[in-house]
């Protein structure tokens, strides 16, 4: 018997609030046997516990000190496979900076992807306090109908924009994300604005910090409209103020935890935002609400200043109208500040250039997936699928690694999530959240206590199986295509920290979005973002809005 498997054992049931002064019986372990799916002897169980007690008094012992939000666990989470090879590729950016004039309707230049409200603003023909007051003021309009905003950062937001028409009429121009206005999800830090992980419990809380993506944004040059909403404790589109709503379906919900990111810029209340992924909370809000979502390698981007909800597999991601302004945006932000080992961001070379076909890119495709498809999406897949054919590419079937227990990886965030909000499950105050039903935060959070560390180390085991077998696969190819829905990607990638792209390719027949998956290799996200930029320089999917906010 394990030291490890003694712990791990007490772990499962006695960790839930008893005091330090009760005794742990036989019955106690005889009852905690059936949760990890163990048996022992009488005489087995009567010698544990003694060295059971003396686990508990360690519990005990934690639990008098109080650790801050940036502590991390001392174990690194690292997605490189053995043998990891970094891709060699051309790190230099060429953007497409489109000329145009400026649209006489407000609703018109609310909907023009970055780089071309940075060609209005760099040639002056608008000014960044007036296309700020243009997203405030729709942030005021439709912020309520989508339950999208949790806080509009106006002072701040006319300060920052006043100071990049002073720097612009100076000469002194920042690049094309200066002055452009910008929303973020609110797990964030803000000095001083609250910062309330879409709960009851922290409606109140104002960290005075600021986010490491905030700075670089504020570096750029971009401006801070809005904090917006983020699923109660970073789980779907229900938060403290309602269900965020899907802008081209005010019925449903926008999905995910980026929820707010993902719903604002569909409709034009920003033209790009920040959210996380840990298991999809950028693809899936992307996806339903029609917009492009880039959720990069694990540790491209600092999530320095960023709730945890899992050390090893929080990711911070890109929502945005178009592929390049995914890809502005990501080289504005990504890499480490260096100040923190536990942050796990890393610095590494990044560029974006067009190209005029696919044909130099080695495409793959999980074809029996799309083939499994029985819904109007299998259609629209095929669709997207010949236009890639038709730009160049070789598509070469590819599929999921097998011998993997997918249903098992879940514990990983569960555990992950459930040591970081440890102090609000034993006070009891996860009990304020709204949702309590079985597939609530709140419930995610209290059963986590219940999952044995054997259990969790298992499980990073055979994660890093995956890790292997998969990389096998990607390594090959630049760029993977999936179903958007395709079984266990979302599960996979998030595990091994590759790369994602939500791409638009169409409507359903109620007319809302569709899309698809592009994957890529770690630390490699260029030819990822040249693809899709290509895809939509041939399609029309990024350009289309919801009617019920581009027309009024």
């Amino acid at each position: 018997m394990t030291k490890a498997l003694l712990g791990s054992i007490v772990v499962s049931l006695f960790l839930v609030g008893c005091h330090h002064s009760q005794r742990l019986a036989r019955r106690d372990v005889v009852s905690t046997q059936k949760l990890i799916g163990l048996q022992f002897s009488k005489s087995e169980i009567d010698t544990m516990l003694p060295y059971l007690q003396d686990n508990r008094k360690g519990y005990d012992s934690m639990r008098k000190y109080k650790l801050s939000n940036d502590v991390a666990p001392a174990v690194l989470f690292s997605p490189k496979p053995s043998s990891f090879e970094w891709k060699k590729r051309d790190r230099q950016c060429e953007w497409q900076v489109k000329p145009i004039e400026l649209p006489d309707n407000t609703h018109e230049i609310a909907f023009l992807p970055v780089n071309e409200l940075a060609y209005l603003i760099k040639q002056k023909k608008i000014t960044s306090t007036a296309l700020t007051r243009i997203y405030l003021d729709r942030l005021k309009q439709f912020g309520d109908t989508l339950k999208t905003v949790v806080t509009i950062t106006e002072s701040l937001a006319l300060q920052q924009a006043a100071q990049a028409d002073e720097e612009i009429a100076q000469g002194k121009y920042r690049g094309l994300l200066h002055g452009i206005p910008y929303g973020i999800k609110d797990l964030f830090a803000v000095p001083g604005y609250k910062t309330t992980w879409g709960a009851e419990p922290y409606q109140q809380q104002v960290i005075n910090a600021k986010a490491e993506v905030v700075q670089r944004l504020e570096d750029a040059g971009a401006v801070l409209v809005a904090k917006l909403t983020t699923g109660a404790l970073a789980r779907g589109d229900v938060w403290f103020g309602g269900k965020t709503k899907n802008p081209w379906d005010l019925k449903q919900g926008a999905s995910g935890s980026s929820a707010g990111s993902a719903s604002a810029t569909a409709a034009g209340l920003v033209p790009f935002a920040i959210g996380t992924e840990t298991l999809g909370s950028v693809l899936s809000p992307s996806a339903r609400c029609g917009v492009t979502g880039l959720r990069p390698t694990f540790g491209a981007i600092s999530r320095d200043g960023c709730m945890t909800l899992s050390w090893s597999m929080d990711k911070v991601g890109v929502i945005a109208r178009s592929a390049q302004d995914c890809a502005l945006v990501f080289h504005a932000i990504k890499g480490s500040n260096g100040k923190k080992l536990s942050d796990q961001a890393l610095d590494y070379e990044f560029g974006f250039k067009p190209r005029p076909n696919l044909k130099d890119l080695k495409i793959g495709y999980f074809k029996k997936m799309f083939d499994k498809d029985t819904t109007v999406t299998r259609k629209i897949d095929s669709v997207a699928l010949q236009v890639l054919r038709q730009l160049g590419a070789q598509l070469v079937e590819v599929e999921m690694p097998d011998s993997i227990p997918f249903d098992a990886f879940d514990i990983i965030l569960r555990a992950e999530a459930g040591s970081f909000f440890d102090q609000l499950v034993r006070s009891h105050q996860d009990r304020l959240m709204s949702e309590q039903d079985k597939g609530s935060r709140a419930n995610s959070l209290r059963q986590a206590r219940f999952i044995s560390a054997v259990e969790y180390l298992q499980a990073n085991r055979f994660r890093k199986v995956l890790i292997e077998k998969f990389n096998q696969i990607v390594s090959g190819f630049d760029v993977l295509i999936a179903p958007a829905n395709g079984r266990n990607i979302s599960l996979a990638t998030n595990l091994t920290g590759h790369p994602a792209m939500a791409i638009p390719n169409g409507f359903d027949k109620k007319g809302r979005p569709t899309s698809i998956t592009f994957i890529g290799n770690l630390y490699d996200e260029a030819p990822l973002l040249e693809a899709a930029y290509l895809f939509q320089q041939n399609t029309e999917w990024e350009e289309r809005h919801p009617k019920i906010f581009f027309e009024k």
